[in-house]
């Protein structure tokens, strides 16, 4: 990217352009194919064919071949997208609320409150996130809302820590003295004349936190510890190919470029919209 001054040259400003348009193709690609898989004219994802086990790509209508048990891979990893998708939205989600919530206090009411708020965002930050869901799915199982929960939960110190710096500038401004002068309550402050203004900086943080969670999630599945088969998630889709690589590399390899897909359009994406809201405040 190519600064001249506050305004951007033309060649950077295509490129300025075209980083959040190709994000967008890659993530619309995935995502429009996960939502109409359930209408394609696709076989079930969970019905066994022994008869078509290891078909290569592109043989008998099997766009992407079939797995070890004659599934249709294009079914299983448009299955898999929709679900790892739905995981990792709402786990961010999750994180965004929390993280948001307990950076405003920390950064608008301070003192005790901040210490200690900081203090739960270090304990957070200091626990390696697999020991943790491995304690986790130990004691309450490998279910859907566990996995979810568990990473949502564990990944709300960065939306708090950009909140609460956010926060911190803001409760200084004239129109924030202002509402406090008026009688305004404390939570009508952080939800009305606070939290807009922080809308932008975690709408960004999010487009660039999803990559996280994305590897992440698929990470839990290859590792078991995710949503466990029949039911096909990238990562666990990736982890029951590995075994089948040298016999059939399509197993690990399309599952791989969806998440690399989804990655790299959020990466972009993400960029964009940073780039974007600097060259506003410029």
């Amino acid at each position: 990217m190519i600064f001249t001054g506050r305004k951007l040259t033309r060649p950077a400003r295509r490129r300025f352009h075209g980083d959040g348009v190709v994000g967008g193709v890659l993530i619309a690609l995935v995502v429009i194919g996960a939502l109409l898989a359930p209408w394609l004219p696709l076989p079930d994802p969970l019905t066994n064919n022994l008869v078509a086990m290891f078909q290569p790509p592109g043989s008998d209508g099997h766009l992407l071949g079939t797995d070890q048990l004659g599934r249709d891979l294009l079914a299983r990893i448009l299955s898999g997208a929709r679900l790892s998708l739905m995981v990792v939205l709402i786990a961010a989600a999750i994180a965004a609320v929390i993280g948001t919530l307990l950076g405003m206090l920390a950064g608008y009411l301070g003192g005790w409150v901040d210490a200690l708020i900081m203090r739960l965002m270090d304990i957070q930050l200091a626990v390696p996130f697999i020991l943790l869901i491995l304690l986790v799915m130990a004691l309450f199982g490998t279910t859907l809302s566990n996995i979810i929960v568990i990473m949502g939960v564990t990944s709300w110190a960065i939306y708090a820590r950009v909140a609460r710096a956010k926060t911190l500038e803001i409760r200084e401004l004239e129109y924030i003295e202002a509402v406090k002068a008026m009688g305004f309550s404390t939570p009508r402050i952080l939800l009305r004349h606070v939290l807009p203004n922080l809308a932008t900086p975690l709408v960004v943080l999010l487009t660039l936190d999803i990559p996280r969670l994305i590897v992440l999630e698929a990470s839990i599945g290859f590792l078991g510890m995710g949503i466990q088969p029949p039911t096909p998630t990238l990562g666990n889709l990736i982890g029951e190919g590995r075994s089948y690589m040298l016999l059939a590399q399509w197993l690990v390899f399309w599952p791989g470029v969806v998440i690399a897909m989804l990655v790299i359009g959020c990466n972009l994406l993400g960029d964009h919209l940073l780039r974007k809201t600097h060259t506003r405040l410029d």
